[in-house]
């Protein structure tokens, strides 16, 4: 991308991360006149963003609060209100979207080109600002009436540059790529999980924020993720096709060969859950039906279909195909789980008994041998903590207080979810608009 090589100074706002969320801003901000600088620390824009593809949330906020019902209410609120606004601010950009389709059951959104929209955003920037990439910020300035001013940067060819701007906002990504941040914030186990994320967001924007003034929400309250397999390298062409969203229609033990949640109600839930058992790592198990009708189908009406075992298998996950309950008992040693406790459970389900955990999404019993399993693991896209702000994404302090001049949005952001998950490029796109519609609107 030929993008400008220092940013522009002074601006009306200063984007800190070239995501979802700050892209979005930059280039609202910019179509409504201000002058704009945006600056990502990696080579190039999109974050975890390009990893994406379906712009959606819930269909209003009553369905929102019932899934997600210890997210801030404002926050929460806002996701769903801003959804119309985004799917509008998409559309006058002429990024196609696909017919909406229905996605967690619940949910409903769109598929879009996330990549097209990246760049079309990168354009309508450069029209009235800049663009910098491969750039660190070091700190925010705050000038003598303390309100965050702008910030100081280092640039890629090693230089330093102050950028003087009206209002800031946070946008990096979160904190996901930092073990220590990980650990203290989401969970003890979460220091050693694997990334289905950008390798950039390491936790710059909540440093940034705490050290102007700016509180920290959400802690422990959960992550965005999903089972992979355990003990495979995952790498970014292989973020979607080995999530194993199947689980659904799977049972999962840890092991103690036990089974530990209702894996029905959603994979990226079960994902949570698997990362309070011990050593945060499980046995993935489903029947014959299970394989033929989710494990080689697709996850959302529409979207390619993978065998996702067939890949794991490929590169190195434990996987095996069962053929009766029975084969359970002899599974190797080493594996350290339970066999003989894992085999009567599959025999008990399989012949109709209850299950415990109940399964009260997809009751049926998994029993039609063979049953293909898979040892898997979570995987972590963004954290549910973060910098908090207000539905219109001024940053907050402790008290509740405004920290002048500092936005944040996307998934720096904490307190819109709370051990559950209705979208993440909606919940980027809406609070990136509302930061910079209300910088428009102080204009």
């Amino acid at each position: 991308m030929p993008d400008a090589p220092t940013p522009t100074d002074p601006v009306d706002l200063l984007v800190l991360g070239g995501g979802m969320a700050g892209m979005t801003a930059a280039a609202r901000a910019a179509r409504s006149g201000l002058r704009v600088a945006v600056v990502e620390r990696a080579p190039e824009l999109g974050g975890s963003a390009q990893f994406a593809g379906y712009l959606w949330t819930a269909p209003d906020t009553a369905t929102m609060d019932e899934i997600n019902p210890h997210g801030d209410p404002e926050l929460k609120a806002a996701v769903v209100g801003r959804f119309a606004d985004a799917v509008a601010f998409l559309r006058d950009l002429e990024v196609p979207l696909a017919d909406a389709v229905t996605i967690l059951r619940f949910g409903r959104g769109h598929a879009f080109d996330t990549s097209l929209y990246i760049d079309t955003c990168r354009r309508a920037v450069l029209a009235q600002g800049s663009v910098t990439t491969g750039a660190q910020t070091t700190k925010l300035t705050i000038d003598a009436e303390g309100r965050v001013s702008g910030a100081e940067l280092l640039l890629a060819d090693g230089s330093t540059r102050t950028v003087r701007a009206g209002a800031t906002l946070l946008a990096t990504g979160g904190f996901q790529a930092d073990a220590e941040l990980r650990a203290r914030y989401v969970h003890a186990q979460a220091r050693d999980v694997a990334l289905r994320s950008n390798p950039w967001s390491s936790g710059a924007g909540l440093r940034l924020a705490t050290d102007a003034g700016g509180a920290v929400t959400g802690e422990g309250s959960g992550f965005y993720g999903h089972l992979v397999p355990a003990r495979v390298d995952l790498e970014p062409e292989h973020f979607v096709d080995l999530a194993l969203y199947y689980s659904e229609h799977a049972l999962l033990f840890n092991l103690a060969g036990e089974r530990f949640v209702d894996e029905t109600v959603g994979d990226h839930l079960t994902t949570m859950a698997l990362l309070d058992q011990p050593e945060g790592r499980g046995l993935l198990v489903t029947d014959a039906r299970g394989y033929r009708e989710y494990v080689t189908g697709s996850y959302v009406e529409g979207a390619p279909a993978t065998d996702k075992l067939a890949l794991a298998r490929r590169k190195g996950g434990r996987c095996v195909v069962a053929d009766d309950a029975d084969d359970f008992r002899a599974m190797p040693e080493e594996w350290g789980y339970d066999g003989e406790r894992i085999a009567d459970e599959v025999a008990r389900l399989a012949g109709g008994a209850p299950p415990s955990p109940p399964r009260a999404i997809d009751p049926r019993p998994l029993a039609e041998a063979p049953y293909y399993v898979v040892e898997v693991a979570a995987a972590l896209t963004f954290p549910f903590a973060g910098i908090r702000i207000d539905a219109r994404g001024r940053v907050l302090g402790a008290s509740g207080d405004v920290v002048p001049g500092l936005y944040a949005a996307g998934s720096d952001v904490g307190g819109i979810y709370a051990g559950a998950y209705a979208g993440g490029i909606a919940a980027a796109a809406a609070t990136g608009l509302a930061a910079a519609d209300d910088v428009v609107s102080a204009k």
